[in-house]
């Protein structure tokens, strides 16, 4: 794939994000648009190594066809390149902007050298295709009499919508927000994924024939069990959304948010009015914490940097990560390695360091005397793995505080609200996600399915994806017997086939 000789003549460049000081400026997405010789190089790099674990189930968990198009973009064929990368991913816009790409983690290249620019490679082409007007509504020949509700609109539920509407049955998606979307319109910033870039492909799914109803909060609003009398089938893909919360002293001090109820305040209010309606929680002339990495605490950061902060602190409880790889995480796994994301360039630029700060315990919050939050009193800790697991120590007198006016709790989530499967009666895991199995994903109640983070827990976008193809594929063998649609991965696969049997 590729050059045959092009991992030795190219060095891995990935496209740059523009800088630090300007971005800090807007909301537009960070990133810069590449040349196409930039991306023909790139591309070259693919190795034809046999067999290419980046689309291995360590590698990409939709099963994209990389050393495919990463030849056809070195060969300049950038239209069959997007119809293979459609091939297995419905929404490769969202991936390609926000996937922390394990496909790279599982590049034959990454054994020695810098894996190939996967991610890149893959929104080059999708943007070019609709740049070309090559990425167009097409409806359905004909319709099935089959009607299916979706309940949330995260990737989960719009890749089963979308999969689903493909193949001829009426889908009507359910949203409790005022706008389609779920995480990918008011859980990811702006900044990282441009809601335009959202509109875009629901534009698109409308005009195949999907609808979509926003303001219906199933289980409060609408009554799950009606969409049930109204509907052949029922797919709950209503996401990961119950917070993992910081149960210390001073909680209930005012100025302490969850994560999201940060970020989906201000993307409302950008999209909104520019800010200018003020109904957000701002982080203006504050000195603000953020508990919690991953990429939920660095949309954090990079939202307070943009809104003026005065001082910005991440609080990460475990170690720094390594530069490599340690022993015991070889190649293909997911590398855990320090990274910089988008977030902690802007702090150092701003500040002049990276604002993360390791082995660090919240044991506290301070009140100023008027129930407002104006510190977190925190211990330092160290981490030894003893019996067969790691184990925390506090360190003797390393107790300090550390001023904060605005404090956000980006811990993770620990599962899916319970209002709709409680009124379905429906079963849940002992993580308290729903009960279905992965290839069926069938719920413990005839026609309702579930599929994405309340089904597997808190994950990736393209999880979600998989999940949501997956979800259609059973989805349309209970309602036929079989199905046209293809199954995400060889497990799926296998699973499906008993399935239909």
């Amino acid at each position: 794939m590729g050059k045959p000789t092009g991992f030795k003549e190219f060095d891995r460049k990935k496209v740059e994000w523009r800088l630090p000081v300007v971005r800090l400026e807007d909301y537009q997405e960070i990133y810069t648009h590449p040349t196409e010789e930039h991306l023909k190089t790139q591309g070259a790099r693919c190795m034809d190594c046999g067999v290419p674990f980046c689309q291995s189930a360590s590698g990409c968990p939709i099963q994209n066809l990389i050393p495919e198009w990463n030849d056809l973009v070195y060969t300049g064929r950038w239209r069959e390149a997007l119809d293979r990368l459609h091939k297995t991913n419905n929404f490769p816009e969202f991936t390609g902007r926000v996937c922390p790409a394990p496909c790279e983690g599982s590049c034959v290249l990454g054994i020695t050298n810098p894996p190939v620019t996967i991610k890149n490679i893959e929104n080059a082409i999708i943007d070019r295709g609709f740049e070309e007007g090559w990425v167009t509504a097409s409806p359905p020949i004909s319709r099935s009499g089959k009607n299916i509700a979706v309940i949330g609109s995260g990737p989960a539920g719009l890749a089963a919508a979308d999969q689903l509407n493909k193949v001829g049955h009426s889908v009507t998606v359910y949203e409790r927000a005022d706008r389609i979307g779920g995480l990918l319109t008011y859980g990811i910033p702006n900044m990282k994924l441009d809601k335009g870039v959202v509109q875009r492909r629901l534009d698109l799914m409308a005009a195949e024939g999907v609808k979509f109803v926003t303001g219906a909060d199933v289980g409060r609003n609408v009554d799950p069990k009606q969409l049930q009398a109204e509907n052949h089938a029922v797919l709950l893909a209503t996401g990961a959304t119950k917070p993992r919360d910081l149960p210390i002293p001073g909680r209930n001090l005012k100025g302490i948010h969850f994560a999201m109820e940060f970020l989906t305040a201000n993307t409302a209010s950008l999209l909104n009015s520019d800010h200018k309606d003020g109904k957000y929680i701002s982080a203006e002339g504050k000195r603000v914490v953020v508990i919690g990495g991953g990429d939920t605490g660095c949309d954090c950061i990079g939202t307070s940097l943009r809104h003026g902060c005065s001082q910005l602190v991440n609080f990460e409880l475990l170690d720094r990560p390594p530069e490599s790889r340690a022993a015991d995480n070889p190649w293909p796994q997911w590398p855990r390695i320090f990274r910089s994301d988008y977030g902690h360039e802007e702090a150092a630029q701003k500040f002049g360091s990276d604002p993360r700060v390791y082995n660090i315990l919240s044991k506290e919050f301070i009140d100023d005397g008027n129930g407002n939050v104006t510190g977190i009193k925190t211990v330092r800790v160290s981490w030894k793995f003893e019996n067969g697991k790691m184990n925390m120590t506090e360190i003797p007198g390393s107790e300090e505080i550390i001023g904060a006016d605005l404090v956000l709790l980006a811990m993770g989530f620990l599962g899916p609200e319970h209002y709709v499967s409680e009124l379905l009666g429906i079963e849940t895991d002992p993580r308290s996600n729903y009960k279905a199995e992965h290839g069926r994903f069938a719920t413990s109640i005839p026609g309702v399915f579930a599929a994405g983070d309340c089904r597997r827990g808190q994950s990736l976008v393209v999880w979600a994806i998989n999940e949501g193809r997956g979800a259609a594929r059973a989805i349309d063998i209970y309602l036929r017997g079989h199905s046209t649609l293809p199954a995400p991965g060889t497990t799926l696969g296998s699973a499906l086939a008993t399935a239909s049997t």
